[in-house]
């Protein structure tokens, strides 16, 4: 492909060089410089790409994008752009011969419920006969192929090469969680998206976007993108802010909700430890819905899902169908062990607000206590502090009793941030033990346990690493639970 055809739509200046030049591949990373590449230099937060032209003309690339004035060879092309992460976007949907023009893709951002809105999609969809690939924190799955991503959303040069292999595959349909770093870093531009879906705004990520009004700022940024339905969850407050922000939009406006007057809303909910059942309203009709997961959580995120799919013209028994299929998510509200005495669930929640709906919809099938097992995750300066005492006093709440642990600690001392958590939990005078290893820290609850006691392990999730210093290591908390209890049963004669 020429140099021209790939900087078509970038707005540069050429600086030297020509532009009717032979281009094999576009990098950001040095690393994965090839011959005949252009070399995008990205200015990151603790690393400048700027340092690594010299590294990346050495391994063959023949034009460099830069914001910087730089000094290089007479026989490199070289075009001088405002930001260099705007250009990759564009250089890498030009690249790949913009896929996401022969795709459907549905957008969905937030704080909690981006994941399972998507699974219910992807359900829905194929009932429908349609071909769905989804893109998300779980990983990018094609068909029945699931990858794990280094993000949520990749960067843009690995996303449109996920979009390129989607139309390749035969792919219709592309469902896409949408983070706000995904968003604020431009990881997304120059994608269109047929459909935006928004969730929740809860605290989260603030160590990037310093405040909740730039985080709502960040993910409202989709629904500018979005060519013909905005989706937004009416019952939340962030949420009504964006419904008056896009009413006017060129996009059709759909919401959806529960305690709120809404286009698509659930009535006679009635909740069970492992389901819930309700009647959804549309424009299109109504329906009786049975989710296999429980809570209001996933009532809402369901309705989000059949908002979607009554905008892409399914029928309501095929959606019914769909979201029914869905049997389970992987770290979302998931029964890792189950007996007579006892039920252990893990699940992804990692904010205030997903955890203290998940202990709420434990509360009412608790005979017995309710066990937290839970942490925080690396989050530098005061903003981190501020989630780990709002998290301690949601465990100190509605847990009977938490065991507070390390969450990928990273490169903070993981006693510092546990000690963060427990003062809070001091303060309101709750029941808590703290156990620095994860691991010892699952096991003691374990070990404690009594009839009908209901032990929750929050965080993870889904996950199946723990990160420490700069060290990945295993980490499957399902695998983790079944071994102790296996251990356990065989040392009392089972």
């Amino acid at each position: 492909m020429r140099l021209a055809s790939i900087v078509q739509g970038l707005d540069f200046d050429l600086v030297k060089g020509d532009l009717n030049i032979d281009v094999d591949a576009v990098a950001f990373d040095s690393r994965e410089v090839i011959q005949n590449c252009v070399f995008v230099a990205v200015s990151g937060f603790t690393v400048d790409g700027h340092s690594f032209i010299p590294k990346a003309i050495s391994l063959g690339a023949t034009a460099i994008i830069v914001e910087k004035d730089v000094q290089v060879d007479e026989s490199i092309t070289v075009l001088k752009v405002r930001d260099t992460r705007d250009a990759l976007a564009l250089l890498s949907s030009n690249f790949y011969g913009r896929p996401t023009d022969q795709l459907n893709m549905i957008g969905i951002t937030g704080t909690n419920g981006k994941t399972s809105i998507s699974y219910f999609m992807k359900s829905i969809l194929e009932q429908a006969g349609k071909h769905v690939g989804i893109i998300g924190t779980i990983g990018t799955m094609i068909g029945d192929q699931l990858k794990k991503n280094k993000n949520t959303t990749p960067e843009s040069l690995y996303l449109q090469q996920i979009f390129a292999d989607m139309v390749s595959s035969d792919i219709s349909h592309c469902v896409m969680e949408v983070s706000s770093h995904a968003l604020s870093l431009k990881r997304v531009a120059y994608s269109r998206f047929h459909t935006g879906i928004f969730t929740n705004l809860t605290p989260d990520h603030l160590e990037l976007h310093n405040s909740m009004e730039e985080y709502f700022e960040a993910k409202s940024l989709l629904f500018d993108q979005t060519s013909d339905y905005n989706i937004i969850n009416a019952d939340d407050p962030y949420g009504r802010r964006l419904i008056d922000k896009v009413k006017h939009y060129k996009s059709k406006l759909v919401t959806y909700g529960i305690d709120s007057k809404a286009d698509v809303y659930a009535s006679d909910i009635r909740y069970f430890i492992d389901s819930t059942i309700y009647n959804v309203h549309t424009p299109a009709g109504s329906i009786e819905i049975k989710v296999n997961l429980p809570g209001d959580i996933y009532v809402l995120n369901s309705l989000a899902a059949i908002a979607c799919a009554y905008c892409s013209g399914i029928d309501l028994e095929v959606i019914k169908n769909g979201i029914q299929a869905v049997e389970g998510i992987k770290g979302r509200m998931e029964v890792v062990y189950k007996d007579k005495n006892n039920l252990v669930i893990v699940d992804f929640a990692h904010t205030e607000d997903s955890l203290e709906k998940a202990l709420l919809t434990l509360r009412p099938y608790a005979k017995g206590r309710i066990i937290l097992v839970f942490g925080v995750y690396a989050a530098a300066g005061e903003l981190g502090s501020d989630k780990r005492s709002s998290m301690g006093k949601v465990a100190a709440k509605h847990a009977d009793l938490s065991i507070v642990t390390s969450d990928n600690p990273k490169d903070q001392d993981p006693d510092a941030i546990i000690s963060e958590i427990v003062a809070s939990m001091e303060a309101a005078g709750s029941s808590y033990k703290a156990i620095v290893d994860r691991k010892e820290a699952i096991e003691y609850a374990l070990t404690i346990r009594q009839k009908d006691d209901i032990i929750l392990i929050t965080g993870k999730g889904h996950e199946t690493s723990q990160i420490i210093g700069k060290t990945e290591i295993p980490f499957n908390e399902a695998e983790i639970v079944n071994e102790f209890i296996k251990r356990q049963l065989l040392n009392n004669g089972y």
